[in-house]
């Protein structure tokens, strides 16, 4: 049996690729009202409740978890008592954003030049030293845009500190890039890498809005880049399971200025919502994949079966009914209430070419949009 901490989206779907391998899962989640709650059993209890954790390990053979914020002592914990993929050093590498760019940089994998930020006269230094315009962030719990403020002159540098000083932080250089991709790849017990085909994400509000694969308009030597980087920390961290790392894919001016054409923003030590559209889009799922690579079965192909979109539903559900009446389109629901700013479920538009593909995902866009 496969535990799993966090009882989101992400270990539903996880879930759901494990079952037709035979698996059974069991999920820990502080939330009663969790998307897992109807797929398998749950224990709820706050993630440094030790004794529930005791009740979640019995029985278990290996662990994963399905968001990079639980917490380090809690895997650590459960560490102790059976396997946790992928390990509790990738969990540390990616909690704290001033580690995980030192991490990178220690990897000779590119970044934007960075600062910490401990306190005012420290954010004053770094201002100076990275220049602006800059994007200041606190070091931990920012995700879809939460945490992070940019300083486009210095009479920004007062509301920034008031809005997120008093915590770690770091200033990072803004760097003008043509668009956001990121590389998923998956590492089994036998130490196989398998990467998935570059991702082209588009954000609204900070939250992504859609993922194309492959990435239009790919250079090869692009995508064996990022593949180059995704090993390194892979194995780096003797790292099991599906990683995904966010990536700037850097004009030619930028490009020489920052010596790199890809600069690292930051990774995931899970599964990821880049690549949802590998359920239907791929040959093996990332999902399936990672549950295969942490119970030692061998990973599938991840070549892709054409071209693929993927739109987020987001805040509220547009109509259903005509979203499924689409070509090749599919529908996944997360059985989550609406509030703002929440993912609710994700739309995935499969194509045979690429015009088909775009003329697709305006048909979807529309549909989501308006809703």
């Amino acid at each position: 049996m496969i535990g799993i901490l966090g009882g989101g989206q992400l270990g539903r779907m996880l879930a759901l690729a494990g079952y037709p391998l035979g698996l059974r899962f069991r999920f820990f989640d502080p939330s009663a009202d969790a998307p897992v709650r109807y797929l398998a059993e749950q224990v709820v209890a706050p993630y440094d409740d030790h004794l529930a954790l005791d009740q979640f390990s019995h029985g278990l053979t290996v662990a994963t978890y399905e968001f990079e914020n639980v917490p380090v002592t809690t895997a650590r914990a459960l560490e102790r008592r059976i396997p946790v993929f992928p390990p509790p050093q990738a969990l540390e590498a990616a909690q704290d954003r001033l580690q995980e760019k030192r991490f990178f940089a220690s990897l000779n994998i590119p970044t934007t030049p960075f600062a910490p930020v401990d306190d005012r006269e420290s954010l004053e230094a770094a201002v100076v030293h990275i220049g602006l315009p800059a994007v200041l962030k606190t070091r931990r719990l920012g995700y879809d845009g939460k945490g992070q403020v940019i300083l486009h002159t210095h009479t920004d540098v007062d509301p920034a500190w008031h809005a997120l000083g008093g915590q770690p932080l770091i200033l990072e250089k803004f760097i003008a890039f043509d668009r956001e991709l990121s590389v998923l790849a998956v590492r089994g017990q036998d130490g196989g890498i398998a990467c998935y085909p570059l991702v082209e994400n588009v954000h609204r509000n900070g939250i992504l809005h859609r993922s194309i694969a492959p990435a239009p308009g790919l250079a090869a030597e692009t995508q064996m880049l990022a593949e180059t980087y995704a090993r390194r920390v892979l194995e780096a961290l003797d790292y099991i399971g599906v990683l995904a790392i966010e990536l700037f894919e850097i004009d030619e001016t930028n490009a020489r200025a920052t010596g790199a054409r890809l600069l690292a923003n930051e990774m995931a030590p899970r599964v990821h919502n880049s690549g949802h559209w590998t359920i239907e889009g791929a040959v093996t799922s990332q999902f399936e994949n990672h549950v295969r690579a942490i119970v030692g079965l061998p990973t599938g192909a991840t070549s892709a079966r054409g071209y693929a979109a993927m739109v987020n539903l987001i805040d509220s559900l547009p109509d259903i009914t005509m979203l499924l009446a689409l070509p090749d389109t599919h529908v996944h629901l997360y059985d989550k209430a609406p509030r703002p700013g929440r993912k609710l479920g994700h739309v995935t538009i499969c194509a045979g070419d690429v015009t088909q593909l775009a003329d697709r995902l305006a048909v979807v866009e529309r549909y989501v949009l308006a809703c």
